[in-house]
């Protein structure tokens, strides 16, 4: 570990340079953002813990491109690492006793002494902590108490996965303070969402960990405990295509229950075929006993299983596409996954009267005529869309959707190469 002084000498090198190029990207003006957003964040952690070694953590957001709502009942994802990142300053501390100062938070103080779930903790940054914590110990792990600053650019309702990418900070804190950073990168996605599930209480499957675990632009195979994970190495920067996520900034509230009815719905659906989840059985299945399923479980859960068992197969064609480089089809399969996702699924809102997610799509349907391709991103209900934009077109677009939805509601990212990384660590 460096000392705060000696990071600071490390950002103006070629090496800290390089390093921050690779995470972030090349664009105008992205390495003296960086770095000076880095000099703040060792500058807060001085000033709140003072000096001595530490460790910079810095953990991805995600995009989910094709495979939504489908990874908690073990089916395919398509999803990427982003350059938006959960950053994260930490030195050890002598006792069990973690400090965290994060950007627009109250200062937050927990002990690591108490392990189990805290009873009215559920839903809060001091669960995922003690959850990531617990795991990690349960699993034989060191863990230990630790004072942190942390920066976040992955914003909470953005649908990039902003408890995710939390997670995967904190997992690597306690990995690179205590563990010598040598936890797979599998490993550490399992951890985070043993405390998103058991300590912060909002059932998910693991996707969002292992996208920002892993990083880069992967497909995921949940058919099992031990995921299928595979890198695929495209570049819609070099094809002439822009990722945005628009921010409708529509009403958030509490969504925990509406995630949550997707899954208890996909599985009561699999249980009423005499499975745990849908991957279990096929579509056949589903539709051979259509009539008993219905009566048992609603209409609006049976449409929601037809979406898996579809989502499912459009995600073996988008990564064909890909592979072939076929963009005409792989935008396809993204706008044929959008539409399921807002008929069969049903997640762009919970009330008919606000539907911004709706509307961002319509709009951005009307901007691209034809060319790209859009959809609901993330878990849905409110917040963003995903866009495939082309270089020509970027300029209107963003006008337009700022226009409609405020100013900087469109956020242009860059698939990341890299999952959770220590910074300025020697390998």
């Amino acid at each position: 570990m460096m000392n705060h002084e000696a990071y600071r000498s490390w950002l103006a090198l070629s090496e800290g340079q390089a390093q921050l190029q690779q995470l972030y990207g090349q664009g105008e003006g992205v390495f003296s953002s960086q770095s000076a957003r880095c000099l703040r964040l060792i500058d807060r952690h001085q000033a709140a813990f003072g000096s001595g070694p530490l460790c910079l953590i810095s953990a991805p957001g995600r995009t989910e491109i094709v495979g939504n709502h489908t990874d908690h009942n073990r089916g395919r994802v398509l999803a990427a690492a982003v350059n938006l990142d959960t950053l994260a300053a930490a030195s050890p501390r002598a006792d069990m006793t973690v400090r965290l100062q994060s950007e627009g938070y109250s200062p937050l103080e927990i002990s690591l002494s108490q392990l189990d779930p805290k009873p009215g903790e559920e839903g809060s940054t001091a669960a995922l902590i003690r959850g990531v914590a617990a795991r990690m110990a349960d699993l034989g792990h060191k863990i230990g108490g630790f004072d942190a600053a942390v920066s976040s650019q992955v914003l909470h309702g953005s649908g990039l996965s902003s408890s995710a990418a939390f997670e995967m900070a904190m997992v690597g804190v306690l990995d690179a303070l205590y563990n010598g950073f040598s936890l797979g990168a599998q490993l550490r996605a399992q951890v985070g969402k043993y405390a998103e599930n058991v300590y912060f209480g909002k059932p998910s499957g693991l996707m969002d960990q292992m996208a920002s675990s892993v990083g880069g632009l992967v497909t995921m195979d949940f058919a099992t405990d031990d995921p299928q994970i595979t890198a695929l190495p495209f570049s819609f920067a070099a094809s002439g295509f822009h990722l945005v996520v628009v921010d409708t900034r529509g009403h958030h509230g509490d969504l925990t229950p509406a995630y949550s009815a997707i899954q208890a719905e996909m599985q009561a659906v699999a249980e009423s075929m005499g499975a745990e989840v849908l991957r279990e059985r096929s579509l056949t299945d589903l539709l051979d006993a259509l009539p008993v399923i219905r009566q048992k479980t609603g209409d609006r859960a049976v449409l929601r299983a037809l979406h898996f068992y579809h989502e499912n197969q459009r995600v073996t064609k988008a990564v064909a596409a890909l592979k072939t480089e076929d963009l005409p089809l792989f935008f396809r399969m993204v706008r044929e996954s959008g539409l399921s996702s807002w008929t069969l699924l049903q997640n762009l809102y919970t009330e008919t009267e606000s539907q911004p997610l709706a509307l961002a799509l319509a709009l951005a349907q009307e901007s691209l005529q034809g060319e790209g391709a859009c959809r609901v991103h993330g878990g849905g209900f409110a917040g963003t869309t995903l866009n495939f934009v082309p270089d020509g077109k970027i300029q209107a677009f963003t006008r337009l959707m700022d226009g409609l939805f405020g100013p900087d509601c469109c956020h242009v990212l860059d698939v990341r190469s890299q999952g959770v990384v220590w910074l300025g660590a020697k390998a």
